[in-house]
């Protein structure tokens, strides 16, 4: 199969796990958090993104090709799923302490499928560093917001 159909295929999932964002926006609920200086500007999220799901999916695309791929594959699975949870559980059901667990879920399986990645192609494996450092982001934004909303976190809305 050629490269680019994979790297369609991969984009795609990447999309249906961005539209996630879409159908659960942070709205007013998220504006009114306590959140720490550090947090990124709104702009930054898309964007990020956007350059993260071409990574994710070109190291899928460059994997997917190559012999061996079995667990580098499932890996990249299971890391998308945790992707797709995140939005629904902080942003919908507006649930931080359940987010930070979802988002360390997915973190570990970043890692994992980065480690499992570069076993089959290095170039792959590093195509995944920059999502890990963004879901590290992510993580201590997640973790802050849990410690300065104390109340919000306990309660879920």
């Amino acid at each position: 199969m050629d490269w680019w159909l994979y790297f369609g295929i991969f984009f795609m999932a990447c999309v249906g796990a961005g539209a996630t964002g879409g159908l659960f926006p942070p709205g007013d609920w998220y504006r009114q958090l306590t959140k720490p200086t550090w947090t990124p500007p709104d702009w930054v999220f898309p964007v990020t993104w956007t350059v993260l799901y071409g990574c994710m999916s070109a190291a899928g695309a460059r994997v997917a090709v190559q012999p061996d791929n079995g667990l580098a594959m499932a890996l990249w699975s299971v890391q998308i799923t945790f992707n797709v949870l995140w939005s629904p559980v902080f942003f919908g059901l507006r649930n931080i302490r359940l987010g930070m667990f979802v988002v360390i879920a997915l973190w570990l399986s970043v890692l994992a499928a980065m480690l499992a990645l570069w076993q089959v192609d290095q170039i792959a494996g590093l195509l995944f560093t920059p999502y890990l450092a963004w879901v590290s982001i992510a993580s201590a934004l997640n973790a802050a917001i849990w410690h300065l909303n104390p109340d919000a976190a306990r309660i879920g809305h």
